[in-house]
């Protein structure tokens, strides 16, 4: 009962940096035994009081032009005060620097799925952003160790093997790339982190080498894993999995048998939060231990089948048991969860079973190895690249009430495990969990997000029935933070697509949308002879059999009881940005109006009418958005999208008109992705 209280005292104090409420937690240790309630009552008191101590080094620099000497590793810079992320372009090398720059605080999510810069820093315990700005001094990093091991590990290998293997041995992702997306889609990217796999083999083959030291080599043993843990860094599912196997040889040395996997997965938290309190952000940490505890909860009371059946069933069952727990999480992050995940575990495992091993034999022996290791490293590759191509379900993103009915669901279905509750009334509460989950999905409600693709537009209309409306999209390059925006959203096909003006900053990443979404129906202007990207566009469309419904002044749409009404373009218009579509989106009572590009000299031509939201064109160039437009549309909310640019936008004249006639301005530059009802 002591590690379990421990772990829970511990995790209770870790949560007091949400919230000091989280304290109320502890009062369920009163129903504990009394030496384990104290337990409980000292491990938080542990982690608080290390939490009280801890001080922002930073605190008082933030949004000032510093200098900062110190070593450049992994992207972080260290120096005496403390360790900050650096931001620079292009990446600079490793090394030691003395660089001047603004240091400023990390950035939150600036689209829905986007990435969360400082929850990632603070899981790591990091809490300023260094923009450097200028190199004062540079000299290149020293050879150290690691990169002896690296040169080691690598001799021989073609350039996709040698990253595998670094990737297995090392920790080192980096020179992955489109591999790590590939073991994502097939459900093995946990294969890639260094945990419990990577611990258990080397402990067996620590305690073997070491066999004639008796009990000592249980301590020898774990010597060499924290030279390792050193050696590679300290990663959070692999400190876990490092103080877990340090209890079990502990356990041994002592003659007390080996350690439960429940109260070293307890022991582990605790220790592993008093040490860093701030890992309880690392999505990591949370994946590394609620996979373990749900092997630890579910896997032993799961059927035993009998002769090859059983190591079948055993090699599914690890991995369902693993991801009892961890689904929401993943859905939440990844917004996919491969269904083909079971069956590659099942082939690619045993695979990693030997390729990690020789991994760390090719440590010591070089070039020896290679041959096996890179025929054992492109069979491994080559089977994840087919996997990878397997379905997926697809997910948006999970609200704390979404989280807090998953596990109400599982909860009674892990007590009918444990024969506490019947399996009918199991089921029967798990089935209704379920069913509230998808009663709060309806009815659902209209509303606009303005996405923050830097320097352009997309604009997405959500109406009820599912519904989607993509208005532009941005470059080439955002298309990466528009899809994942899309998918958190959970979009899976978007029923109607609007491309303003074939403009790169508006239409160049649609190319990817549909290639990558279906579409139910693309609206364009008139074509615009000799332009590649309206071509690009169009053709794109026909080869994924997308219709075309060519727009202007006058054309009329309806679709899930919105309707869409064309002020332009005339046809007439000789410029590009005067040709953009120009269109009033009405759902209910509420109008946007869309302009895309169009200049003043185009407004003057459209009917006045009353809006709600007025898409602000041209990212708030002076040469739109006029006085009469604004007189004559009134809107009460101004839409700019708009990033970091050399053109000024939004302009100064642009904003005191907004200013003037009492508009709302919102952009996304100052504030990432905007969401607007639309009722």
């Amino acid at each position: 009962m002591i590690p379990y209280a421990l772990g829970l005292g511990a995790l209770m104090g870790a949560l007091t940096q949400l919230s000091p409420w989280w304290f109320l937690g502890l009062l369920g240790g009163l129903l504990l035994p009394h030496r384990a309630r104290w337990a409980g009552l000292a491990a938080y008191g542990l982690v608080v009081l290390h939490l009280s101590l801890l001080q922002d080094p930073w605190r008082d620099q933030i949004g000032a032009w510093v200098r900062l000497e110190g070593h450049l590793h992994e992207g972080f810079l260290h120096t005496p005060k403390g360790r900050v992320y650096v931001r620079h372009f292009p990446p600079l090398k490793e090394g030691r620097y003395v660089l001047e720059g603004h240091l400023l605080r990390p950035q939150g999510r600036r689209n829905p799925g986007g990435f969360d810069q400082g929850t990632w820093l603070r899981g790591l315990g990091v809490s300023a952003v260094l923009q450097a700005r200028k190199v004062v001094r540079f000299e290149p990093a020293r050879r150290e160790p690691r990169d002896w091991f690296r040169q080691q590990l690598t001799a021989g290998l073609s350039p996709p093997a040698a990253a595998l293997v670094a990737a297995l041995t090392l920790g080192e992702r980096r020179d992955l790339g489109s591999t790590y997306e590939e073991f994502q889609r097939a459900g093995l990217a946990h294969a890639l982190a260094l945990s419990g796999l990577h611990v258990g083999i080397l402990t067996a083959f620590f305690v073997l080498v070491l066999y004639r030291l008796g009990p000592w080599r249980y301590l020898a043993a774990l010597g060499l894993l924290l030279l390792y843990l050193w050696l590679v860094g300290p990663q959070p599912s692999l400190v876990r999995a490092v103080i877990m196997a340090g209890v079990v040889l502990v356990g041994l040395f002592l003659g007390r048998g080996k350690a439960g996997l429940l109260p070293a997965l307890a022991l582990a938290l605790f220790i592993h939060l008093s040490l860093e309190p701030h890992v309880i952000f690392s999505l990591s940490a949370q994946l590394s231990y609620l996979a373990v505890l749900g092997i630890a909860l579910v896997l032993p009371r799961l059927p035993r089948l009998s002769g090859w059946r059983q190591w079948l069933w055993a090699s599914l069952s690890i991995t369902l048991a693993a991801q009892v727990l961890i689904l929401p999480l993943l859905l939440h992050h990844f917004h996919q969860l491969p269904l083909i995940s079971p069956l590659a575990n099942l082939l690619v495992l045993p695979l990693l079973n030997l390729l990690v091993p020789l991994g760390f034999l090719k440590l010591l022996m070089g070039s020896l190895l290679a041959a096996p290791t890179e025929a054992l490293s492109n069979l491994t590759l080559g089977l994840v690249g087919w996997l990878s191509e397997g379905p997926q379900l697809r997910w948006g993103e999970i609200g704390p009430v979404g989280f807090a009915l998953y596990y109400l669901g599982i909860l009674p279905l892990v007590l009918g495990l444990y024969g506490k509750v019947q399996w009918p009334k199991a089921l029967g509460l798990a089935a209704t969990t379920a069913l509230v989950s998808l009663a709060s999905q309806y009815p659902s409600r209209a509303e606009l997000w303005q996405l923050d693709v830097g320097q352009g537009d997309a604009t997405l209309v959500r109406l009820p029935g599912g519904v989607e409306v993509l208005v532009d999209g941005g470059r080439g390059w955002a298309y990466p933070t528009l899809a994942r925006a899309l998918r958190a959203l959970g979009v899976d096909e978007i029923d109607l697509l609007v491309a303003t003006h074939p403009d790169g900053d508006h239409v160049e990443a649609l190319l990817q949308v549909i290639q990558n979404f279906p579409v139910g129906l693309l609206v364009m202007g008139p074509k615009a002879a000799g332009n590649p990207l309206d071509e690009a566009l169009r053709k794109t469309a026909q080869s994924h059999r997308v219709p075309i419904l060519e727009a202007k002044a006058g054309t009329h749409l309806s679709i899930a009881r919105a309707h869409l009404r064309f002020l332009g373009p005339q046809g007439d218009e000789v410029e590009d940005n005067q040709r953009s579509l120009v269109f009033i989106l009405q759902y209910g009572q509420r109008k946007v109006l869309f302009t895309g590009d169009a200049p003043t000299s185009s407004e003057a031509r459209w009917p006045a009418e009353e809006v709600d939201i007025l898409k602000v064109g041209h990212h708030g160039s002076e040469s739109s958005t006029g006085e009469a437009l604004l007189a004559a549309f009134q809107p009460k909310i101004a839409l700019i999208g708009v990033g970091n640019n050399p053109y000024g936008h939004p302009t100064r004249a642009v904003l005191e008109r907004l200013h003037r006639h009492g508009v709302k301005i919102r952009r996304t530059d100052l504030e990432g992705a905007i969401r607007i009802e639309l009722r």
